[in-house]
């Protein structure tokens, strides 16, 4: 990996970094470099469909936000919640944005504690931050110029 041009930020920021391997493929390091994954886009769009679209991660994180968080909480409560299992459908192609999520649990729950899971999904971080809004400060950096 090179050097980013993003300075290191002290936590609560996290930190991406990605790099074009060939073609439409990238690798995309994440935090201190422990994880690494890649993405690349469909054939039709000049890439060849190796890895997902970078669209294809967002609904792929929330998924995932929202089961690692009713797991960590069901485990906190001693909640037998059997296997957990989300469907994200991301209509990318709509204004404003369309997330459909179905959250599917392996046991059957009371009333009151499906309700406070729904409660607890809505709230996972990454849901919250799209919910939020964002805001882009960005800027290039030319790291070789050649002159003709």
């Amino acid at each position: 990996m090179t050097e980013s041009t993003i300075a290191p930020k002290a936590a609560p920021h996290l930190r991406a970094h990605a790099r074009r391997l060939e073609g439409l493929r990238h690798e995309i390091v994440i935090g201190d470099g422990r994880h690494v994954l890649f993405t690349d886009e469909p054939v039709a769009l000049g890439g060849d469909d190796s890895a997902p679209a970078p669209h294809e991660l967002l609904p792929a994180a929330l998924a995932a936000c929202i089961s690692t968080t009713l797991a960590a909480y069901a485990r906190t409560r001693d909640w037998p919640i059997g296997d957990v299992a989300v469907d994200v459908d991301y209509d990318h192609r709509s204004t404003p944005r369309r997330f459909t999520v179905a959250i599917h649990l392996g046991r059957e729950l009371s009333p009151e504690q499906v309700a406070r899971l729904e409660k607890v999904a809505a709230a996972c971080p990454v849901r919250r931050a799209i919910e939020a809004g964002m805001t882009f400060d960005e800027h290039v950096v030319l790291d070789a110029v050649s002159v003709a």
